[in-house]
């Protein structure tokens, strides 16, 4: 979907998403020092504005305007202060080496479209700084519940961490999340990452 698309999928509703933080990023981020983060695809900010208010400075970027502007409202009616930046992933190249923190929830592109955003994500891991990916699994189509119905947009953690040269993975696995219906508990499966750049890495600068 392009930008104007998900507009007016975000225009058509109050809240198209919950701003509760994925339940993945808060386990894998909450015991870490606040410091500079980058959520990447941010959408409406649900992830962005529970790292501000657990004291992280902020950086969070989505396509849509239409959602960073619904972000921005809930960041000011909170008192939290993040650094709104309108542009496409596909295109913009964050700082190398500048965020103590970058999260990627839920970005699901095709693969030769993900893979450089990962690449670039990758790249924007200060020394010492963690890089948190989560998205719908591979196996989700099958044997989960929800997500996209095509499978070109589904990866696995496998998928993830061919991407992430430089970095070291701590953990790389499909995780599984109960999702409430109206025909009872459904569960969704998907790819967690989380993997970190160690102190003194020399910086590729070819």
């Amino acid at each position: 979907m392009d930008r104007a698309g998900w507009d007016a999928r975000y225009a058509a509703t109050e809240t198209l998403w919950s701003f509760q933080p994925n339940r993945f990023l808060v386990d894998e981020v909450d015991a870490l020092k606040p410091g500079r983060a980058l959520d990447i695809a941010c959408g409406e900010g649900r992830n962005a504005l529970w790292l501000a208010q657990k004291g992280w400075r902020v950086t969070a970027v989505d396509f849509s305007q239409v959602a960073l502007d619904r972000g921005w409202q809930m960041a000011e009616s909170r008192g939290l202060a993040v650094e709104w930046v309108a542009a496409d992933v596909l295109e913009w190249t964050p700082p190398a080496r500048a965020f103590d923190l970058v999260a990627v929830a839920y970005l699901q592109l095709a693969h030769s479209q993900l893979c450089p955003v990962l690449r670039r994500a990758a790249e924007a891991v200060a020394d010492g700084g963690v890089l948190v990916v989560v998205g719908h699994d591979s196996t989700n189509l099958t044997e989960g519940y929800g997500g996209p119905a095509n499978p070109a947009l589904l990866f696995s953690p496998e998928d993830v961490v061919a991407e992430l040269g430089g970095l070291r993975v701590e953990r790389a696995d499909r995780v599984r999340r109960p999702v409430e219906t109206d025909h009872g508990e459904r569960v969704a499966i998907d790819a967690l990452v989380r993997a970190v750049r160690d102190r003194h890495a020399t910086l590729d600068v070819s």
